[in-house]
């Protein structure tokens, strides 16, 4: 269709320039007979009253010079043929010539203009279907990004918070640039690298950091590049992409995203899956086949790892799988320097601390806070980046704007302060609950009203005890609803939901169940995979015991409230009134010893001088669960 239209244009083009052409001769002969040609009645006017001397006929043309020597020029009506007796008349000499033919420009134009005309329209034609025909051809044709004279100018200095994987690929890179000292012992460099991990950790910006320090030629594309809706095109790029990769060996060919085209095979029944089947196939043999590709190191990355194809993981291959992390403590803070390195910081800023209050963040997380930090700061006329606007930052990030146009009515308010007072404050008696660092009940994101928890340093598992004691907190908002106000609300639904789950998971996955002992059941289907054949028997059992695990956490919590109801209702009245409580706050209003705002106005919420602390995700009333404890 678009061929078409393009050889429509064409022909309009060319039409409208032959037509313009023609218009321009035709209003030069006009003008000419216009600025010589005299009226007709006055020649004859002239002749009758014997001005005329001398004329010279011409067809319809009538040249002739007056008695005073003037010349003229008219033409002749159509069948008008009693002038020559007028002339005759009045002894006017009479010339005669042959009609000339018209001008040779007006001659070659109306010769030689349709054929020349036909011409251009024939090349112009050729043309456009010699560009849909590179088209057709260059469908099937890898349309990888090739970077040799502009090779990534990203290096192992720009990658932060992965030194041990940064250890793991600078062999690769030093096989690149010296491989006679490998192959001179045998070695042989691996051939494929995987990097596996979770989206935002790095894996991509790892990859050019490779091809920056190695100095060779980089190819990166997509495995969504590679498959298409018809049959033979995916193979056919992958072979395609190969021989690129050959012609500039030794040379690094990144695939991003490679589960799109190296699925676990065997699951397809139509066309789509076995056109993919048949593309990771030629990979496979492109890889380590017959016709090795030597010089050619493949890099892909992935954060499904599990649901790839096996032959595709082997060694001769991918022979390594390296799994990238989320950055520890110490990395937060290098990643952060390297994104506020350009950006101008204030003297108040202290980066360590945000660091440590973001566990479980990537870099591409760290990244954007930083970046929102830098529009908050613009937006606010501020000269430099300030911690107010990093801390502002990081809640957007993390919990989402406030809805400072959602407005609760009294009830609603006291409702969400006694819920938040409640997590706040049976985290801060339970002694394996993280430390609480923010309570607020303004309402953001999805949630009415947050409690922020922030643990002592990153946690990679987790004990027994202190599930448990989670679970409580969780429970804590609508224990003191109970309580306090001798009622419930649906603000607990997401606590309830996230308290089960980790109940269950404590139960059927990790073993933490007297009664069931160490087993683990998958009792639904999970990334496509069906769940394991469980008896009955087995489920109730499950259920029963995820019950009492929740009955006696929430009995818990009852507990230590009802004890504890003085210092609730001193931190409920605290919210009230300030609406955001920093963690030295809550310590004052829990034992009855914070100024009302009447007397003290209150920091901005979430600029407690330099304590500045949250865990990712680790919000009570509102977010999801850790995503630790649902790995």
């Amino acid at each position: 269709m678009d061929k078409v239209k393009e050889i429509v244009k064409s022909i309009a083009l060319w039409l409208s320039i032959a037509l313009l052409i023609i218009l321009a001769f035709n209003f030069l002969n006009a003008n000419q007979v216009r600025n010589h040609a005299e009226p007709f009645s006055t020649f004859v006017k002239q002749v009758e009253q014997g001005h005329v001397k001398e004329v010279t006929i011409q067809g319809q043309r009538v040249i002739g010079v007056t008695i005073d020597g003037k010349p003229f020029e008219t033409y002749l009506p159509p069948g008008y043929n009693d002038i020559i007796t007028k002339l005759q008349k009045k002894g006017v000499e009479i010339n005669v010539k042959p009609q000339e033919g018209s001008p040779w420009y007006i001659t070659i134009l109306v010769s030689w203009l349709p054929m020349i005309f036909l011409i251009l329209l024939w090349i112009s034609m050729m043309r456009q279907m010699s560009a849909g025909s590179n088209k057709a051809l260059s469908f099937a044709k890898s349309r990888a990004k090739i970077f040799i004279d502009n090779k990534p100018k990203v290096t192992f200095k720009d990658v932060a918070g992965i030194d041990e994987v940064k250890e793991e690929v600078s062999e690769i890179v030093d096989f690149l640039k010296n491989p006679r000292k490998y192959q001179q012992l045998g070695g042989r460099i691996p051939k494929g690298v995987l990097l596996a991990g979770a989206p935002g950790t790095g894996k991509t910006l790892l990859a050019k950091a490779i091809a920056g320090e190695a100095n060779v030629p980089f190819l990166s594309v997509s495995g969504s590049e590679f498959v298409e809706m018809f049959v033979g095109v995916g193979a056919s790029r992958v072979r395609d992409l190969f021989e690129q990769a050959k012609r500039h060996a030794p040379c690094i060919v990144f695939i991003d995203e490679i589960d799109a085209v190296g699925r676990r095979r065997g699951g397809g029944f139509t066309g789509g899956h076995d056109e993919r089947e048949q593309t990771l196939n030629q990979l496979l043999v492109e890889m380590d086949g017959f016709e090795s590709s030597e010089g050619i190191i493949v890099i892909a990355a992935t954060n499904r790892p599990d649901i790839l194809d096996p032959a595709l993981l082997r060694p001769g291959r991918f022979d390594r799988q390296i799994f990238v992390p989320l950055p520890d403590v110490k990395g937060r803070l290098e990643i952060l320097k390297i994104h506020t390195k350009d950006k101008p910081l204030a003297e108040d800023v202290d980066l360590e601390v945000i660091a440590r209050s973001t566990p479980g963040f990537s870099g591409a997380d760290l990244a954007n806070i930083v970046n929102e930090a830098a529009l908050i700061a613009a937006r606010k006329n501020h000269g430099k980046i300030t911690m107010e606007d990093l801390e502002e930052a990081k809640d957007k990030v993390t919990m989402g704007i406030e809805r400072k146009s959602m407005v609760l009515s009294e009830q609603e308010k006291i409702t969400t302060a006694y819920h938040e007072a409640g997590h706040a404050l049976v985290a801060k008696l339970l002694p394996n609950a993280d430390k609480v660092h923010k309570v607020t009940i303004i309402p953001r994101g999805k949630a009415l009203g947050i409690t922020q928890q922030l643990p002592e340093e990153d946690r990679y598992t987790y004990t027994k005890d202190y599930l448990l004691d989670k679970l409580c907190v969780l429970f804590g908002g609508r224990v003191a609803e109970e309580l306090a106000l001798g009622t419930i609300s649906t603000g607990a639904g997401n606590d309830i939901e996230r308290a089960t789950e980790i109940a269950r998971k404590m139960v059927a996955e990790w073993g933490m169940s007297d009664r069931i002992g160490p087993i683990a059941v998958k009792t639904k289907e999970q990334f496509g995979e069906p769940a394991e054949m469980v008896s009955e028997d087995m489920k109730r059992l499950i259920d029963k015991e995820v019950k009492r695990i929740i009955k006696e956490a929430y009995e818990k919590t009852k507990e230590i409230l009802s004890s504890n109801m003085e210092k609730l209702e001193n931190l409920a009245k605290a919210l009230l009134d300030r609406e955001t409580l920093t963690g030295e706050e809550i310590d004052l209003a829990i034992k009855g010893e914070l100024p009302s705002r009447d007397t003290e106005p209150p920091a901005s919420p979430g600029t407690s001088g330099g304590e500045k602390k949250k865990e990712k995700n680790e919000e009570i009333g509102g977010l999801g669960l850790n995503p630790q404890l649902e790995a």
